[in-house]
């Protein structure tokens, strides 16, 4: 699963691509683990084999905001921490039971140099997170509530039944209320 999603972003040779793999391990992640947590130093990121975490900010009264989902076959860690090498700004925990396989992020930097298909990697993955997020703020802002759940529906339509409805109703900035409303005008 990994290697394939791997040769999907980038034409890797066996070297390379052996060298990447033997760095992660698996871990069985069980329901409300902590993979990163806010105030902390990341050290690792995973590669998702089954299950849901999430990515979330939390204020001074203990209210959550989901900043975005981790599915099968991504890539989830606490990146701008692990790239700037500052303290979690967020936390990530697990939302359903997950197989994971894990990796040193300091070891995969280490084969940048030896191996420019693996730096390579790394920016590819980069660009699509930015992307992905440069979207998602931009539909915060300029969508209605119920446009942002249609994109939802269509980005993640087997999320819903995966997770609690106060969860995608944080993702999309509204109340679970609201979402319940949205949901009954379908």
């Amino acid at each position: 699963m990994l290697q394939e999603t791997l040769n999907n972003i980038v034409d890797f040779d066996p070297e390379a691509l052996d060298a990447f793999l033997n760095l992660f391990s698996p871990l069985d992640f069980k329901k409300g683990m902590v993979f990163a947590q806010k105030g902390e130093y990341s050290r690792n990121i995973a590669f998702v084999k089954s299950g849901v975490l999430r990515a979330y900010y939390s204020n001074d009264r203990g209210e959550e905001y989901n900043k975005t989902f981790f599915t099968e076959n991504n890539f989830v860690g606490a990146y701008s921490a692990l790239v700037t090498g500052e303290k979690n700004l967020i936390d990530i925990d697990a939302l359903t039971d997950c197989n994971l396989l894990v990796a040193e992020y300091k070891k995969v930097k280490d084969l940048y140099a030896p191996f420019p298909k693996v730096e390579r990697l790394a920016r590819i993955l980069a660009e699509q997170f930015f992307v992905r997020k440069e979207k998602r703020e931009i539909e915060l802002v300029t969508l209605e509530a119920k446009d942002r759940y249609t994109i939802f529906q269509k980005e993640h339509p087997e999320l819903e039944q995966r997770i609690p409805q106060y969860h995608i109703a944080s993702y999309l900035g509204v109340s679970p209320t609201q979402l319940s409303r949205i949901r009954r005008q379908r």
